[in-house]
């Protein structure tokens, strides 16, 4: 006689429980940021789905909706440093979908960036192959060698296995299915690299002066072709939010991994 096949329900984790896990991994307290990090819209009680994506944008809201998620995960969140406070336009868009479908939405900027394994930083280095510095590395003169830079040590320094700029563009532009904007000769050799997430060409003066032959992130402002040309050090705009859809996914896994609960990343186009 055939049984029925029982599939077992899905793990319900309890709200604070989640938070506590996400804050214990990302250690928002050591960062100084541009918005809160944690829970920022408060839904459901227990959450069994949680969708991943990089910013909480209206069309994500709608497909974790869809799926009946009761939690959204990004790296960018609603509230942001300036804003006026009032819940008009596309803020009351977003903010009355979560409300109406008791979403819960976490967001970690800056935390997310700099985490040693899940962030942006160190999960862009494992899709385009470049190999972080370690803190214990030594110089050729026998000194301890900066692996971090830039504000907060968000950016990182490494090696790459590209022996020219050329081969780490096309290298860039495969991996992240994105043609990179790039200040510099594809033929010049290139061996140290600095890179940082989403919009820190502001950090590119400090990656100069840490002695990097390119500098990849996902912006570039006018000051920086001037300064990349003068200085002699290749630039790589590989985009936005196409060097900031890996650190979410993996916080996502670790999730699913840890706790048991569904995990979806949703992948938003966005040309920036």
């Amino acid at each position: 006689m055939a049984h029925a096949s029982h599939t077992p329900p899905p793990i319900a984790l309890d709200r604070h429980a989640l938070a506590t896990q996400l804050d214990g991994w990302l250690q928002p307290q050591l960062f100084k940021d541009y918005g809160p990090n944690g829970l920022q819209v408060e839904g459901a009680a227990t959450v069994s789905h949680v969708v991943t994506g990089v910013t909480a944008s209206l069309a994500l809201i709608e497909q974790a909706a869809a799926l009946g998620a009761d939690a959204i995960l990004v790296h960018h969140g609603l509230f942001w440093r300036g804003q006026s406070g009032a819940i008009t336009g596309w803020m009351r868009k977003r903010l009355g979908l979560l409300i109406a479908h008791n979403i819960n939405l976490w967001a970690y900027h800056l935390p997310l960036d700099a985490h040693e394994t899940m962030g942006n930083n160190a999960q862009l280095a494992r899709v385009l192959g470049l190999t972080p510095d370690e803190p214990a590395g030594q110089s050729g003169a026998g000194v301890a060698a900066p692996v971090r830079f830039g504000e907060q040590g968000l950016g990182w320094l490494g090696r790459t296995e590209h022996a020219t700029l050329g081969g780490l563009v096309d290298a860039t532009a495969k991996a992240l299915a994105k043609t990179p904007v790039v200040i510099g000769d594809s033929t010049r050799p290139i061996r140290r690299v600095g890179w940082c997430t989403g919009g820190a060409q502001g950090y590119f003066e400090a990656a100069i002066a840490a002695g990097v032959d390119v500098f990849i992130t996902g912006e570039l402002s006018e000051p920086q072709a001037h300064y990349a040309r003068e200085c002699n050090v290749a630039y790589i705009a590989c985009g936005h939010h196409a060097s900031e859809r890996y650190g979410v996914q993996a916080v996502g896994q670790a999730l699913a991994k840890t706790t048991g609960v569904r995990h979806t990343f949703i992948d938003i186009d966005n040309p920036a």
